[in-house]
């Protein structure tokens, strides 16, 4: 919810990780003001991870800062794990009460513009 509400105007993102001993989601990173291209890099190559707060500057220059649940679960990630991730996924939306949900298997679709085309059906 902090992350939610968070008063800053710029792109943020927060990391989620599934504790496997606790099985619990956890907070593993914060990042404020950072770009899609930063977050790529900052996501594991081989285990899933839910980031992402977006600034998108609409066509008629509208702003709006829209709560994208980005769920990365690339290939070659453990079959556990990807289970564990995705059993859990359906729970943080509803927690959370997030509507821009989105997936990927290839960290590298993570770009500005694979995002705007996801959010171009909320418009």
């Amino acid at each position: 919810k902090k992350f939610r509400f968070r008063k800053e105007t710029n792109n943020a993102a927060i990391l989620m990780k599934i504790d496997m001993k606790r099985q619990l989601v956890i907070l593993e990173e914060e990042y404020e003001d950072i770009s899609m291209e930063d977050l790529r890099n900052e996501l594991p190559e081989r285990q899933p991870r839910y980031p992402y707060c977006y600034k998108y500057v609409h066509a008629d220059g509208r702003v709006s800062y829209p709560l994208c649940f980005i769920f990365s679960s690339p290939m070659g990630c453990k079959p556990e794990q990807q289970m564990m991730y995705a059993g859990s996924k359906n729970r943080l939306v509803q927690s959370a009460d997030l509507t821009k949900v989105f997936e990927t298997r290839n960290v590298d679709d993570l770009t500005e513009e694979w995002l705007k085309n996801q959010l171009a059906f909320f418009r």
